[in-house]
């Protein structure tokens, strides 16, 4: 009996399933999927979780009743998770297991390592943030350093994350405390990945946690503002050096009595930098020379461990448009989750069939405040 080839559809239902098994960050933040078909580059509007304020009950709630508001944002789907090869006819004969093992299950860990390294960026976006830049976190301190400032902005209790890299992960391994936990999450990745639940949070070693290199500005010795501040200001003025010293996009420090992260790279003239865009907005008067205090000042970078509610994070994805030419295409998808996209075509120049594996999504940040960076 002759073999029969093995389908698209077939090699695309099978490969959701190892893509979802392999994620550990996109399982942990808030997913928004649709069945529209995109293509990259489509800005979509995405709605944001509501928020609600909880008021003392007098007798009467004329006048306290809220609207529920879920607030859209534009998220562009600017990335597109890519494994392509050649594959050979004989490869196309395998049953779907042997398929599976050499091809399907090796390009799907890869899409999730690409998937989980994009939500790991977006620590670039957080202002707030505990421990010693350049010090691995090791001790039950170090976590609930991190949850006090989670408790300190009000996030809710319920569906709060830690990831850590593998360093962290193995200085928490070896303390008593994490010697005798129970895995927690939905799927085998979280499940490998979990250290268990401590202080109010599951905790998961993630290998793509990022490490934020900082701007040459922060290792500055004395550097301050160039002008006050006012309640509000979203932009600030600072000097301290003497030539081109930069801020980078997620350089953290503290002014005042309050965290702030810089949001757009800026590049000091003579030493002072006349406008470095922050957030969150100045929130108390500074006056002019007052100092900032920047982490990275002595290690100059930090690993960026995440302390997170789920809806700190958002994962965004839709289903890629079916190739133009006749190409043998399938798209699958599960509910509220990612799309796997498998193309397959041939090379009349080399004689060779290639096939792709992709996934279109954004990754995009909904709620500055409920995360925090656990630095290392």
């Amino acid at each position: 009996m002759s073999n029969t080839f093995i389908t698209m559809d077939r090699i695309a239902r099978e490969a959701m399933p190892i893509l979802e098994n392999n994620l550990v960050m996109a399982g942990l933040v808030h997913r928004d999927f649709s069945n529209d078909f995109a293509k990259e580059g489509d800005t979509i509007q995405v709605k944001k979780p509501p928020v609600f304020t909880a008021v003392e009950f007098d007798g009467d709630l004329s006048g306290e009743y809220q609207d529920i508001t879920e607030t859209e944002v534009d998220v562009k789907l600017d990335k597109i998770a890519d494994v392509s090869m050649d594959i050979t006819s004989k490869e196309l004969t395998l049953n779907i297991d042997k398929f599976n093992d050499i091809i399907t299950a090796p390009a799907m860990s890869a899409l999730a390592q690409k998937i989980d390294a994009d939500l790991c960026g977006l620590y670039a976006d957080i202002p707030y943030y505990y421990g010693t830049s350049g010090t691995t976190p090791n001790e039950l301190t170090d976590i609930s350093g991190a949850r006090k400032i989670l408790n300190t902005n009000k996030v809710p209790m319920q569906m709060r994350n830690l990831v850590i890299d593998p360093e962290a992960d193995s200085a928490f391994n070896v303390l008593d405390v994490f010697a005798k936990v129970d895995a927690s999450g939905s799927t085998e990745g979280l499940r490998e990945a979990s250290l268990g639940r401590k202080l109010g949070m599951n905790l998961f070693m993630d290998q793509n946690i990022k490490t934020h290199t900082a701007g040459t500005f922060t290792a500055l010795a004395a550097p301050k503002l160039s002008a006050a501040t006012a309640v509000g200001d979203t932009t600030i003025a600072v000097d301290g050096g003497s030539g081109t010293e930069t801020l980078l996009a997620g350089d953290i420090f503290t002014l005042g009595n309050y965290q702030y992260v810089v949001t757009a790279n800026a590049t000091a003239t003579s030493g002072a930098i006349a406008s470095a865009s922050v957030y969150p907005a100045i929130k108390e008067i500074n006056a002019d020379n007052s100092d900032l205090t920047f982490p990275d000042k002595t290690a100059l970078a930090h690993t960026s461990n995440l302390a997170f509610h789920k809806n700190a994070f958002a994962l965004v994805s839709r289903p890629l448009m079916q190739p133009m030419g006749g190409a043998n295409s399938y798209t699958t998808s599960i509910k509220n989750g990612i799309n796997v996209r498998v193309t397959m075509g041939y090379d009349m120049d080399t004689k060779t069939n290639k096939i792709s594996f992709d996934v279109l999504y954004g990754a995009y940040t909904l709620y500055q405040e409920l995360a925090v960076r656990l630095l290392g």
